[in-house]
């Protein structure tokens, strides 16, 4: 019994290593399938912020029921293969997939000539006298640095002539191709669906702004800037943009393809709809869009008219001069300019805001629009306030100085100091304003006097609101005790 249980397994494992071979070998004779973009009944793709894109391609091909070598042309060239999954919409149980290959070194005469090392080609050349070609045979040596070919009994480099190949080989393509083996059943021609995770994507928000002219309101408009550096084209695709910061393992290495992209624009469209997915945000654009390879695009994202907006300028300290003696601490120091709105539907927004670049714009006396700074802001949720700094003022500058300090160390491990400083605002402006002034104050500290009264916003900052007439000044002037 056990000389025929041995006798059995082992023909048990000759049969399935037999057919193992013959299923393998029928496989790779079995004829390619290509399918090209001809195929394609619809694209969707779904870009992040972080250069990554899903992409699900979905296309009709008329395939033979059993084994299968499919060849899908212009998948992405960034295509990360281990996202990939093809799928069948006509027959989901009856697809298998067993392999599937990323073909991603593209025909060019380089690849083409390194495929040949080794290999013979034809070089033909013409007689510059008589205008008659001739070929010979030669064996590609090298492709480092130039060409060497062997010529019958010669070494030559440099290309002599036109090099004539007498094929491609199978693993150059002319565009990216993704190869899967497998078996299918069921319907002939198939609906097929290919997703798959991707670079050479990317999306960010560009947003405009234009102030009126008492700096109390504002437009804005919002724009969605896409680059497609992926190699190939979504033609008529169905586009959404997911905002958030989505985690990635980052010990993948994407191979670039980087290319100079030209510049579309959409015409202006209602706003993109939004919705909340998971802990990020998903704007879906309403209509097909088409992102050619190699170019910036750009959709409208949002337009709100009439927005209030509060104007700020902030004149900012430093915490250094609080441990010692210092003195002059500068003059015409910078007052910087901020502005901030809330993002809230009864200001007439309302929305998650994406982040991005915010550019700000002014109109002249002459009615034409200048620009008046510019600014990142973050991902913005509902109801929350966007501040943001247009640079420093021109005609608001201040002169600081700390006119008093004194150490209070008795020796005990605890270090206090007291010091008073003055600040003296000036406005060159026709018109009075007021400059916030906020100083960040180490340790325990305690105001003792001071001319204007103060703010604590947080534990580390005193903040002081100081009017200051046109053409004018005004001094603030504190004395503080600080201890650590």
């Amino acid at each position: 019994m056990v000389q025929i249980h041995r006798q059995f397994s082992h023909g048990l494992i000759t049969f399935c290593c037999v057919w193992f071979y013959n299923f393998a070998a029928a496989m790779t004779d079995s004829e390619e399938l290509l399918s090209t973009l001809k195929d394609q009944k619809s694209v969707a793709v779904t870009i992040y912020n972080n250069d990554l894109a899903l992409v699900k391609d979905l296309r009709h091909i008329d395939i033979i029921n059993g084994e299968f070598n499919l060849a899908w042309r212009d998948v992405s060239a960034l295509i990360r293969p281990e996202t990939a999954l093809l799928r069948s919409i006509s027959d989901p149980t009856g697809l298998t997939v067993l392999e599937q290959n990323f073909n991603f070194d593209l025909l060019t005469p380089q690849s083409l000539l390194n495929k040949y090392v080794g290999k013979t080609v034809s070089v033909a050349r013409i007689n510059p006298a008589t205008g008659v070609e001739s070929k010979e045979s030669a064996t590609v040596l090298a492709v480092n640095d130039g060409v060497v070919l062997k010529i019958a009994d010669r070494i030559e480099t440099g290309v002599p002539g036109r090099i004539i190949f007498e094929n491609v080989p199978d693993n150059l393509r002319d565009r990216p191709t993704l190869v899967m083996k497998g078996v299918i059943g069921g319907q002939t021609i198939q609906k097929l669906e290919l997703s798959y995770l991707t670079g050479g994507l990317s999306w960010k928000a560009d947003y405009v702004a234009e102030l009126n002219d008492s700096d109390e309101r504002m437009d804005l408009s919002g724009w969605v800037t896409l680059v497609n550096t992926s190699g190939t084209s979504y033609v008529n695709a169905r586009l959404q943009l997911v905002a958030g910061d989505i985690n990635r393992v980052q010990n993948e290495v994407i191979r670039p393809l980087a290319m100079h992209a030209k510049g579309a624009m959409d015409a202006a469209a209602p706003s993109m709809a939004q919705e909340s997915l998971m802990e990020y945000h998903l704007y879906s654009l309403d209509r097909l869009t088409t992102i050619n390879e190699n170019q910036s695009k750009q959709v409208a994202l949002l337009n709100a008219s009439s927005i209030p907006i509060r104007k700020e300028l902030i004149l900012m300290g430093n915490d250094y001069y609080y441990f010692s003696g210092h003195g002059d601490l500068g003059r015409k120091n910078k007052v910087s300019v901020m502005v901030q709105f809330d993002n809230k539907q009864a200001d007439r927004l309302g929305i998650p805001l994406p982040k991005g670049t915010i550019r700000v714009y002014k109109r002249d006396q002459a009615g034409n629009a200048q620009f008046v700074g510019e600014d990142n802001i973050d991902h913005t949720p509902k109801n929350e306030t966007v501040r943001i700094k247009l640079g420093q003022a021109f005609d608001v500058t201040a002169n600081k100085k700390q006119i008093d300090f004194k150490s209070l160390n008795k020796g005990d491990n605890v270090n206090q100091f007291e010091s008073a400083y003055e600040i003296v605002i000036k406005n060159a402006k026709k018109e009075a304003v007021t400059v916030t002034v906020q100083e960040p104050i180490p340790g325990d500290w305690k105001m003792l006097e001071e001319n204007h009264p103060h703010k604590k916003p947080v534990s580390n900052t005193a903040e002081w609101k100081v009017a200051v007439p046109a053409e004018g000044s005004s001094a603030l002037t504190y004395r503080v005790r600080v201890k650590f």
